[in-house]
């Protein structure tokens, strides 16, 4: 009897399926509205001058950078990822808590630029990328975040180098190799947490590098263990400490896609909270004032709570704007005094009349809450004018609660004119949605 095939080798006949084969109409729609997504964030972010100055640490090159200019690929891979990570603004794919967008665009982007590779080409990297690392976090649901790893850098890098052996044309054995490499390379710490260090960012932007160098290496006659997912010393026992359910995870690639599945985010911070942001808006839809807040309880899912909720006074009176993306009370307090939650909401040293009013508030652990599968909250709290209380089952922009198109494309405008002006925001836009049609990536590089 034949040894099973190993796991790299199934993600490499995978990805090479999706070159020569394509994928389904519906799959390809949400592809390019996750990237047109993706692609805004990141022009929003590079709009802040704490990011902007990134691309000086990039080597030079020929590749995009959505701050401006050029860099090396894979430099400019990794900018351009903890560009599109850095506002928090950036996609989900609920169950497996991976933030593809920020691999997956930057990995497609710079590699398609290195290869030169048509438009097609692009997209399908950009959706191979994000299925694999999907299923490498459905494999151990929660389990990478519980030993303190991001899934989205770790996964991300297996699926990055898995896109990228396609667009330089890998045979099968050297793009089994490059996933080997780069499961070896793969990291990405939440370590950030003790001090609220920018260094989250490059979580993506790393594993989308790790990606392209792996597949070099690769074409270059580096050879990687084919076994890097589910041997003892491989990725799933080493990150997640426990390999069993990875056969399963990678059964239905190319059939069961999970691309379409992922969320939209509406706000620029940690996607634990929005639900949270949801149900201060319906409390603060029935009359409920910042100035009117006595007390609030925030009912958490426990597995979220180290995330948003620990240390409880550094989530109420955050170090810094953007340690405040992960302060539950601070963000549900800028939501009841501001009456929104944006990109500027986070730019600035953190607020004492925010803070104040987050302090009134405190949490508990919520039972039976679903997560990861979905993103739940419930508040309970006291006015002055009395009781008030709210609950969401799942967060709004989730398969369940979807936005809608417009919606979708009036936030990358939004976001886009940031760094933009209209007209060329609009013939951005026009250029990513065609992307499928185009025979090289040309006219989207000008315009970034």
């Amino acid at each position: 009897m034949s040894a099973p095939m190993t796991g790299a080798a199934r993600i490499a006949d995978f990805a090479a399926a999706t070159f020569a084969d394509g994928v389904p109409d519906h799959v390809l729609e949400a592809a390019q509205l996750h990237l047109l997504d993706a692609i805004g964030v990141g022009l929003a972010s590079a709009s802040l001058p704490e990011n902007a100055g990134w691309a000086a640490a990039a080597a030079a090159g020929s590749a995009s950078l959505l701050s401006g200019g050029t860099a090396e690929a894979g430099a400019a891979a990794m900018i351009n990822g903890a560009l599109i990570h850095a506002l928090e603004y950036d996609d989900t794919h609920i169950g497996s808590v991976v933030h593809g967008s920020a691999v997956a665009a930057p990995l497609a982007l710079a590699v398609a630029q290195l290869a030169p590779a048509s438009g097609r080409d692009l997209m399908l990297a950009y959706i191979v990328a994000w299925e694999v690392a999907i299923r490498i976090g459905l494999a151990a649901p929660g389990a990478f975040q519980a030993r303190g790893f991001q899934v989205t850098s770790v996964g991300g890098a297996i699926g990055a180098a898995a896109a990228a052996g396609q667009i330089i044309s890998l045979d099968r054995a050297r793009a089994t190799s490059a996933i080997g490499i780069a499961g070896g390379q793969a990291s990405g710490t939440l370590a950030f947490l003790a001090d609220g260090a920018m260094s989250k960012a490059l979580n993506p932007g790393w594993a989308a590098r790790t990606g392209i160098e792996a597949a070099r290496l690769a074409a270059a006659g580096m050879t990687g263990p084919a076994s890097i997912l589910e041997s003892g010393f491989g990725v799933m026992t080493s990150f997640a400490g426990d390999a069993s359910g990875l056969a399963a995870a990678l059964d239905g690639l190319g059939q069961d896609w999970q691309l379409p599945q992922a969320a939209f985010k509406l706000y620029p911070c940690c996607h634990y909270i929005h639900p949270f942001l949801e149900a201060i808006e319906q409390a603060m839809a029935e009359g409920l004032r910042a100035d009117d807040l006595v007390s609030l309880t925030a009912f958490v899912p426990p597995p979220a709570a180290p995330l948003i909720c620990e240390p409880w006074a550094r989530r109420q009176a955050p170090i810094s704007g953007y340690d405040g993306k992960w302060g539950l009370a601070y963000a549900m307090a800028l939501m009841l005094v501001d009456g929104r939650v944006d990109v500027d909401s986070f730019t600035s040293h953190p607020r004492a009349d925010v803070v104040a009013v987050a302090q009134r508030m405190t949490w508990a652990p919520m039972p039976d809450h679903g997560f990861p599968r979905r993103f739940a909250a419930r508040i309970e709290g006291m006015g002055k004018k009395g009781p008030f209380k709210a609950a969401l089952h799942q967060v709004l922009g989730a398969p369940d609660r979807p936005v809608n198109t417009a919606a979708i494309r009036a936030k990358f405008a939004s976001n886009a004119t940031r760094r933009f002006e209209a007209m060329r925001v609009a013939q951005l836009e026009e250029a990513i949605l065609g992307l499928v049609s185009a025979p090289d990536i040309a006219a989207l590089g000008r315009l970034l």
